[in-house]
């Protein structure tokens, strides 16, 4: 199968903005599970209104949130899938660009230091493209992810020491959590990446963050690890938006990967409760959309 960067672009453009205005079931579903157990008055106040604000967004085509945030496209490759690696880069920014600049949508992308705002969502090496590969024969998918700042702002990083072990990742973990209180947007989903390199670790995080919520990590002792992180952190009473409850987060989801035998690197990547993201998977049919 050979990609058509023309398609690559409208669909970029589509997902950002499919991205921005309809949340994927299983967040829903997770805010129906938060508030079927919250027993404070006010968390159940303020779920409420979350769950509100997603029903008039898609009512009205409206965005979920202001915040467009940065805009991140994963790409995933199978066997015998043609493209130009260049070609399509360039598509996806044209594609991100479009949906600014046509939709319209507000742009949150300035330089760093000069601050200036290009008004289309792209700036240096914004979007963030990532690629990874799979052996499934012609897969060729596109995942889309705004992430906001107020939740990226939620990102921490410690080179722990073995002798740490465990217990230091979880310290670590529920340290930040306190840390980020109601500045992330909770209820969130807490991204957690052990091991790696420093840079490897913070895009597990990254990874592990923006998961769809019922899945689980691959490695039997990261899932162990997001189960007990889940509990510890909806014990400690942050609760939506920084106000109290049970309700933190929807889950904390834990990413692995192996390390140096001198070092155990834990990063912190957190989602806030609008946990947006959109896919696009190529066919010989078409393009089929979904989360």
């Amino acid at each position: 199968m050979k990609i058509d960067p023309a398609a690559i672009e409208e669909a970029a453009r589509e997902l950002y903005i499919r991205a921005l205005k309809i949340l994927p079931d299983d967040i829903k579903d997770g805010f129906r599970r938060l508030d079927a157990g919250e027993t404070d008055a006010t968390a159940k106040t303020i779920l409420a209104t979350m769950i509100e604000n997603i029903g008039v967004a898609e009512r009205t085509n409206n965005l979920l949130c202001q915040d467009t945030g940065i805009p991140i496209y994963n790409i995933l490759v199978g066997r015998g899938v043609e493209f130009d690696g260049a070609a399509l880069k360039e598509a996806i920014r044209s594609g991100c660009a479009r949906a600014t600049v046509e939709h319209p949508l507000r742009s949150s992308v300035v330089h760093p230091i000069t601050r200036v705002n290009e008004h289309t969502s792209c700036g240096r090496r914004v979007p963030v493209i990532t690629f990874d590969f799979s052996d499934r024969p012609g897969l060729f998918e596109i995942e889309m992810v705004p992430k906001g700042s107020g939740s990226e702002n939620g990102s921490f990083l410690k080179m722990c020491i073995p002798a740490e072990g465990v217990d230091g990742i979880k310290t670590f973990v529920i340290d930040k959590v306190l840390e980020a209180g109601g500045r992330v947007c909770p209820p969130t989903i807490v991204g957690v990446g052990v091991g790696g390199t420093a840079d490897l670790c913070a895009k597990l995080a990254k990874i592990a963050a923006t998961r769809p919520l019922g899945s689980a990590c691959d490695d039997p002792e990261g899932a162990l690890l997001e189960r007990e992180l889940s509990l510890a952190v909806n014990s400690l009473g942050v609760g939506p938006q920084g106000l109290g409850g049970n309700s933190t987060a929807f889950a904390v989801h834990v990413e692995t990967a192996a390390t140096h035998i001198t070092m155990n690197p834990v990063a912190v990547n957190i989602q806030c409760h609008s946990a947006r993201r959109a896919t696009a998977t190529f066919t010989a049919a078409g393009v089929r959309y979904g989360f």
